[in-house]
């Protein structure tokens, strides 16, 4: 544990360098964001953040959690010097380099989405709303379709199909495919587990 303590200090600190360098009110305006004193406020998921040089703030001042911390920086950081017109829907499995961690990736987001809110769409569809989901017209095929921001230019699509007679309930994460434009395989996984333990932790579905 003290050894990955010290690994994920270093990543950290790394970033904050790398932060420190850069003009973040330049960035700003093409990641969505905001300028507040030295930080640039960036929403995760519908709640501010704040990031500088300096470190990481949550929406209530605190230090933010190492995962969330990491995909903040790297949106940051990775910002392209040119900003394209959103694309087409895909799975995380359609990124070119999301093969190492693919079963992470289902197994935490898809899978347990599936197991907890089978028999449960009701649940399901309220937890959405308390995580600043909105309702997605996108497709006509799931009984739930929902857009989240879990950055402003990184949407995410949750479609889910209630079990029936004939099937079991269907969980299916789609990302814009300029995702990979302002975040790492990683980090992209990041914003997909949140979301899912977000949403169970929302329905009351473990302890918070």
């Amino acid at each position: 544990m003290a050894s990955e303590k010290r690994v994920f200090d270093k990543t950290y600190e790394d970033y904050l360098d790398q932060l420190k360098k850069i003009e973040l009110p330049l960035r700003a305006v093409r990641l969505g964001a905001e300028i507040s004193g030295e930080e640039i406020i960036i929403p995760f998921y519908g709640k501010p953040y704040g990031i500088s040089g300096h470190g990481v703030r949550d929406p209530k001042g605190g230090k933010a959690n190492f995962a969330i911390s990491v995909v903040l920086c790297k949106y940051v950081l990775c910002c392209p010097d040119i900003i394209h017109d959103q694309g087409e829907w895909v799975t995380y499995r359609e990124f070119k380099d999301s093969g190492p961690l693919m079963s992470y990736f289902t197994s935490n987001t898809n899978k347990i989405i599936e197991s907890t809110f089978t028999g449960d769409i009701k649940s399901l569809e309220n937890a959405c709303k308390q995580t600043c989901g909105i309702p997605f017209k996108g497709s006509a095929l799931y009984d739930l379709s929902v857009k989240f921001y879990a950055l402003p230019k990184v949407p995410v699509i949750l479609n889910f199909n209630d079990k029936d007679k004939e099937f079991p309930a269907k969980c299916l994460i789609l990302f814009n495919e300029t995702a990979e434009e302002y975040l790492d395989m990683e980090c992209l996984a990041i914003t997909g587990t949140f979301l899912a333990g977000s949403l169970i932790q929302g329905a009351g579905k473990i302890s918070t």
